[in-house]
């Protein structure tokens, strides 16, 4: 039956999973980030080529994405109660999305950083720049587009985990599909839910696109 406390619960449910996915895209992108620009720095063409390094954190960030983010979720149970104080909810959803993502992002910015004319890095070497200017200045500044697109892609990704763990208590509109759509037979619910996600999914995407369109100097028109 549908009512103010069901549709008060539906729009609770949307800004709980639209806080979900936003906060930890930002958590993610603070271990992912400097992660992904170390893989590219440390590689074997990279501006300071060092194989332990890098081998290391190619492993690290490849068993952390080998890992289905439903076992992730249980296997931190300590660790989000330890930060959190409860294993339940939007806000402990956020440790393990982030854990789950921050491997996935570093991917997404070692692929973006590759990108990057080598050309524009050895002009830049040869002015004098150190490492920390080239990278702050020249590759992340001239992967700014591709930078976004990857912002889409994560968005989208995150997203997509955080209704996953609503299987296991952990709020927004996964949550409610699981709990009224799937247990309760509610299949009106069900599938407003899922609307729901799908339509966040591309506005968040579209906005990053557009951004990266923007941005993107090799468009012109």
């Amino acid at each position: 039956m549908w009512n103010s406390a069901t549709i008060m619960m539906i729009v609770e449910g949307t800004f709980a999973t639209i806080y979900m996915t936003l906060v930890s895209t930002l958590m993610a992108y603070v271990i992912g980030l400097p992660a992904g620009v170390a893989l590219v720095v440390t590689g074997k063409e990279g501006l300071k080529p060092n194989k332990a390094v890098n081998r290391i954190l190619d492993v690290l960030v490849n068993v952390m994405r080998s890992i289905p983010f439903l076992i992730l979720l249980i296997l931190v149970i300590p660790l989000t109660r330890a930060i959190v104080g409860k294993s339940y909810g939007p806000s402990a959803t956020i440790v393990p999305l982030t854990l789950a993502a921050a491997p996935f992002i570093a991917r997404l910015v070692e692929s973006s950083l590759l990108e990057v004319d080598k050309g524009v890095i050895e002009a830049a070497q040869s002015m004098g720049a150190g490492i920390p200017t080239i990278v702050m200045k020249v590759m992340l500044l001239e992967a700014r587009s591709s930078l976004l697109s990857g912002l889409a892609i994560a968005l989208g990704t995150i997203l997509g985990y955080s209704a996953m763990a609503g299987a296991v208590g952990g709020g927004g509109l996964g949550d409610i599909a699981i709990r009224y759509g799937y247990n309760r037979y509610q299949l009106d619910i069900m599938i407003v839910t899922v609307i729901l996600l799908v339509a966040l999914v591309q506005i968040m995407q579209a906005i990053c696109m557009r951004l990266s369109r923007k941005l993107d100097k090799r468009i012109t028109g």
